[in-house]
């Protein structure tokens, strides 16, 4: 089988200025890339590169014609093992790279078998759940408006992002305005492991469902102290990376989240899940601020996970692709109606 690629840059505006502990962003750089069989049917896959990650824009434009190569030099799309090995032989880092080619090529196969990917995996689409939407850092006044917007748009799950020094404050005045929303936060390793403690202690009070990466992720016994102390349940997100993580953090933790993004292709996405699953954990499957050519895919893995952040799509201004639907922040894989993963350019 003759395959055809290619990939290009976009620069997608944020719809509000987006802050965590480490930093502001406006917009979100993304790498999409096209795989087009002879057929004339076409697999899209994106990336959303993160520097924290090691990756930018750049990177991945600099990898991703070694990668391509792979995939044309293979030929056969359903070979996705073969694939998948031969691009970490090629590129060993550079998740976010493989992972948009590791989408294409899944979003390709299922094109082919007529079908939408959950099917294609055996998945049962009504076993879904409702992604979070995240409220960035930002003044306590602006932060109230934006839950309203959250709330107004239908959302029962929100994520906040923490890290400051009123924090207390923050989940006070959300919760003031949302009292009925699952809530998660999300301190993006900004705390010590002693004012972690203290911080979910008070923070315990305003009905949370779980603290994500309260201390640094090169601090692996910082977090063992949390898990051991916490009076909420902790998710690792930057401790848990690759597939190689899980065993590490699985003392440490309650939830494994995942991101596409981090571990490289949707396989090795499943391949953690499995492994977090063996290990005793719950797994979550978060994002960066992505396009749907990559959000698509991953809501796809709905059905095989206890909690979902896919709201890259949802935080942008605009996206030039549709994905699976989620009204109300319900991922909707029954709904979809489209085969390979969904994503489509509008």
């Amino acid at each position: 089988m003759t395959l055809e690629t290619d990939f290009e840059r976009r620069t997608l505006p944020l719809e509000f200025p987006f802050t965590i502990s480490r930093g502001t962003a406006t917009e979100a750089e993304v790498v999409t890339v096209r795989i087009e069989d002879e057929d004339g049917i076409v697999g899209v896959g994106g990336a959303g590169p993160s520097a924290h990650y090691g990756e930018t824009p750049e990177t991945v434009a600099a990898v991703l014609p070694d990668l391509l190569a792979v995939v044309e030099e293979v030929g056969d799309p359903f070979l996705l093992e073969r694939i998948e090995r031969r691009m970490r032989e090629t590129v060993q880092r550079n998740p976010a790279a493989r992972c948009a080619v590791s989408i294409a090529l899944h979003d390709l196969v299922a094109k082919r078998v007529d079908e939408p990917l959950y099917r294609y995996w055996g998945l049962d689409p009504t076993e879904t759940l409702e992604t979070s939407y995240t409220i960035g850092i930002d003044d306590l006044e602006t932060m109230r408006e934006k839950t309203e917007t959250a709330l107004e748009r239908g959302h029962g799950t929100l994520k906040v992002k923490l890290g400051t020094d009123r924090d207390v404050e923050i989940v006070r005045t959300i919760r003031s305005v949302a009292p009925d929303v699952r809530l998660f936060v999300d301190a993006n390793e900004a705390w010590t492991p002693r004012e972690a403690v203290r911080k979910i202690d008070r923070l315990a009070e305003f009905d949370l469902e779980f603290v994500e990466q309260p201390v640094a992720a090169e601090d692996p016994e910082g977090l063992r102290f949390v898990y051991e102390r916490s009076s909420l349940p902790i998710a690792a997100d930057e401790s848990c990376i690759t597939l190689e993580d899980i065993p590490q953090i699985a003392d440490r933790c309650d939830i494994a989240n995942l991101k596409l993004m981090k571990c490289g292709g949707l396989r090795e996405a499943k391949r953690m899940i499995h492994t977090a699953r063996a290990h005793g954990l719950e797994v979550m499957c978060g994002c960066m601020s992505e396009s749907n050519a990559s959000i698509a895919a991953a809501c796809h893995l709905a059905p095989l996970l206890d909690y979902a952040d896919l709201d890259g799509s949802l935080l942008l201004d605009e996206d030039p692709y549709a994905g699976v639907p989620m009204p109300d922040g319900e991922i909707d894989l029954a709904g979809l109606g489209r085969t390979g993963t969904g994503a489509t350019l509008e």
